[in-house]
């Protein structure tokens, strides 16, 4: 069930960074409360996968859910590159992902 946590927690965690993009600085209101949201559910479902698996990976593993995530709807939503070598970085955090699910 943690890993389930862990994992809603980087799409939540997605979700509040691209968010910031569409609050304009905090200066418009609903997307302001929604990426507030993202945020508090997004940690709080860390917390709760925390109770069983490692600090480090947990934490690798929500953070590089939402770098590969941010950055590959960066490149859909908001038009930014998509180069062979910012994918291929992007699969090398994919693959470091996987590894430490394969070995937690």
């Amino acid at each position: 069930m943690s890993w389930i946590f862990l994992f809603f927690a980087g799409l939540f965690e997605i979700g509040w960074a691209i968010g910031l993009k569409y609050t304009d600085g905090f200066s418009k209101p609903l997307p302001t409360l929604l990426t507030i949201a993202s945020m508090i559910v997004s940690l709080g479902l860390l917390g709760l996968a925390l109770k069983e698996l490692p600090v480090g990976t947990a934490y690798a593993v929500w953070t590089g859910i939402g770098t590969v995530g941010t950055a590959l709807l960066g490149i859909w939503l908001l038009g930014e590159p998509a180069t062979a070598v910012r994918l291929s970085c992007i699969g090398l955090i994919v693959s470091g992902i996987v590894g430490l699910k394969l070995v937690a």
